[in-house]
């Protein structure tokens, strides 16, 4: 072999291989594809045209590719490499190292042994006996290994005789594969792919396990169909010990001004119910165009206790009314300085019983139809109108159709600093009943006419203020109302939708305490309320409100729904706090007093305290007067660095009985998690339900075990993860 260049070993010598300084122009011209090659290295020998032959301490580049090694040969003829020592391939997404690498530059094909990989991106890591080449972006391993643990943690990996790595694609495939967590096998696939880009991916989804006093061990295994970039679809296979296998369906979907959801679940043989059992929810929007917009939810299961056996939410066991509802609505402008809106409703309901505490079922309203315009602006004068006509129906109540208008103007007189409003309306209602409401009445088309006014006034006052060395514009905000609407006698009338609306401070502030239209108050009291804010100067956020109010009586109420009400004359006062405290304590709390009695009608209480993510303590209390008392706790807070404790309670202590509570530890490591839940709720008046959720988090790679996220968010508000 003839030298080509002999330097002195502690120099860098750069070799430059341009297609014009070759003899050969057809054999070796650079293509569209073709780079040129830099070498360096302490010594660089070799044949014209032949082989090129580098040693100590090389470097070779081409493109976005650098490979290192001890000794490289390279063969310009072919394009293929021989690499010795210390091989190391860094490429964009990856960087490859071994002991020998015979590789062809112009196909990103050949072998390396005894590789080590690293994905340049963090999304994982391995080695194995053998790495094939196979193109551009693409490699084989045998007897490979795969971890999202950094380098020199091996807490689990993934132990596969075969794996495949698609940098283009973003995907790992592996053959005969084993998880193992702390060497110990915990899971074995003779077939499994994954995503390292945290992009969707037709395949089966990590396992899910768990078990239930209800349904008994639960074992899932999702898979997972992305069907396009618009729709997808999950399908569930749930095998349960106490009640059989069940298939848990899902379907999303997305379009240009329309998008749903489709949720199936089918239990074809209930091993202990002897029946078929399902759940359905549906939930479709679209955009129509030219204003229009239509909405469709519908929910369904095949019995009453269809809920609470196959449910894992308190959430879900605790519907008793189930929404089938389908709506067209148009929102259009009435010229200018007005609106114009129109809404067709068709809504029943599906009313899942409990046997020890059954309820009245919702009216079905087939189909309401309600028109709101707005006119603003009219020689100073703003015009409103509400009306609807709807059709009610029952299997055992009286029903009909009720018509209803409610047209208003007020004369609103504004300026920066505050305003007067006083408003009138009359509200007109028209029934049509296939039999009398009441027993003994013989009138099945009775209607009402009730007057309604009232008077809003305020004053917006402001001045700078510090505090903990902030800037800030603090408020005073004196505040007067007054309504008035006699009285009209309603016995005689049906109540299809009307109920009492809570009592808070915004409802001192409202002509109507009933919702819906079958009830309308006689009233004829006054509001006086202040309110102050503390508002950031620099960002406007608000950061503490405080607003009390005291509603007087001038008479008694005469229109009631339900025992107990506050019916005489008097007055009522309301308090409100809520906001930041301090930097990491919040609250939000409420108190109304009945000062004819002086009696607490009402508390809402709630403290929470988060100095840090992952540290939240949350207290509440609730009352109210021969209705229910109830106290929650909850807290989620990290000690001993890696791990954290999860505790929740809500207690009755009107009933002396746990309605919801948790308990749960989790270990956060650097590449996994693992997570210990457990949780009890009520179900039913009679019955209750305990799930036990255990979850082995792989980063980046799956979760095994029951999921237990969703029920620490809401049991835990605050609640923060940490991983």
């Amino acid at each position: 072999m003839s030298p080509l260049s002999k330097l002195h070993l502690t120099l860098h010598v750069c070799l430059l291989l341009l297609p014009l300084q070759l003899a050969n122009a057809q054999q070796l011209s650079e293509s569209e594809e073709s780079q040129p090659i830099h070498i360096e290295a302490d010594r660089i020998n070799g044949h014209y045209q032949q082989e090129i032959e580098a040693t100590g301490s090389v470097r070779m580049r081409r493109g976005d590719q650098t490979l290192s090694a001890d000794r490289v040969k390279y063969y310009p003829g072919t394009e293929e490499v021989e690499v010795e020592g210390n091989a190391q391939l860094e490429r964009p997404d990856d960087t490859l190292w071994g002991t020998l690498l015979k590789m062809n530059l112009r196909t990103d094909t050949g072998e390396l042994s005894d590789p080590r990989y690293v994905l340049k991106d963090g999304s994982g890591r391995g080695s194995g006996s053998l790495l094939l080449l196979e193109g551009e972006d693409q490699y084989r391993i045998k007897k490979a290994r795969y971890t999202t643990c950094p380098e020199d943690n091996h807490d689990w990996y993934i132990l596969a005789d075969d794996l495949e790595i698609d940098n283009e694609k973003k995907t790992g495939t592996a053959r005969h594969a084993s998880i193992r967590f702390k060497d110990v096998p915990i899971f074995y696939l003779p077939w499994m792919d994954f995503s390292f880009s945290k992009e969707r991916k037709t395949g089966f989804l990590s396992p899910v396990m768990g078990n239930t006093t209800r349904s008994g061990v639960e074992v899932s295994m999702p898979f997972y169909w992305n069907i396009a970039p618009n729709y997808d679809a999950t399908i569930t296979p749930r095998l349960m010990s106490r009640r059989g296998l069940m298939l848990n369906n899902e379907f999303r979907y997305m379009g240009q001004g329309l998008g749903g959801l489709l949720q199936f679940d089918f239990l074809p043989n209930d091993l202990e119910t002897h029946s078929t059992r399902y759940g359905l929810q549906f939930n479709h929007t679209q955009f129509l165009g030219s204003g229009w917009f239509g909405m469709l939810n519908y929910n369904k299961v095949s019995d009453h206790n269809y809920l609470r056996d196959l449910g894992n939410n308190i959430l879900f066991t605790s519907r008793t009314n189930l929404l089938q509802q389908a709506t067209a609505s148009y929102f259009g402008d009435l010229g200018r300085n007005g609106t114009l809106m129109f809404n067709t409703l068709l809504q029943q309901f599906q009313t899942v019983q409990d046997p020890r505490a059954r309820i009245i079922s919702p009216y079905k309203i087939l189909p309401r139809f309600t028109l709101n315009a707005t006119k603003s602006n009219v020689y100073g004068l703003d015009f409103n109108l509400d009306s609807s006509f709807s059709h009610f129906t029952h299997p055992t109540l009286p029903h009909g159709l009720r018509f209803t208008a409610f047209p208003s103007v007020t004369l609103p007189l504004e300026n920066s600093f505050g305003f007067i409003r006083p408003r009138v309306g009359l509200h007109y209602t028209k029934y049509n009943l296939n039999t009398p409401a009441v027993p003994g009445a013989h009138d099945k088309h009775p209607d009402r006419s009730v007057p309604i006014f009232s008077l809003d006034s305020g004053v917006i006052l402001e001045r700078d203020t510090t505090l903990e060395g902030e800037n800030f514009i603090q408020t005073l905000e004196p505040r007067v109302f007054y309504t008035y609407t006699p009285y009209r006698e309603q016995q005689l009338l049906p109540n299809f939708d009307s109920a009492e609306m809570d009592f808070s401070f915004a409802q001192l502030f409202m002509e109507r305490r009933f919702s819906g239209e079958d009830r309308i108050n006689d009233t004829n009291e006054i509001t006086l309320a202040v309110s102050s804010r503390l508002i950031h100067s620099a960002t406007g956020n608000e950061r503490l409100r405080f607003s009390a109010g005291q509603r007087i009586r001038f008479s008694d109420r005469r229109v009631i729904l339900t025992s107990p009400q506050v019916t005489r004359a008097g007055s009522d006062f309301i308090a409100e706090l809520s906001g930041s405290l301090t930097q990491h304590l919040k609250t939000d709390a409420g108190i109304q007093l009945n000062q004819n009695n002086l009696l607490i009608e009402k508390i809402r209480t709630g403290v929470s305290y988060n100095p840090a993510p992952g540290h939240v303590i949350n207290a509440g209390y609730r009352f109210t007067r021969d209705v229910f008392e109830q106290v929650d706790l909850s807290t989620q807070w990290s000690f001993l660095k890696r791990w954290q404790g999860f505790a929740a309670i809500n207690y009755s202590l009107q009933n002396d009985k746990l309605i919801a509570g948790l308990l749960g530890l989790e270990y956060n490591a650097c590449c996994w998690s693992l997570r210990l839940v457990a949780s009890r709720f009520t179900t039913a008046t009679q019955r209750s339900t305990t799930n036990i959720f255990v979850q082995l988090e792989l980063n980046d790679l799956m979760r095994i075990g029951t999921n237990p996220i969703h029920v620490l968010q809401q049991g835990i508000p605050g609640y923060t993860r940490i991983d």
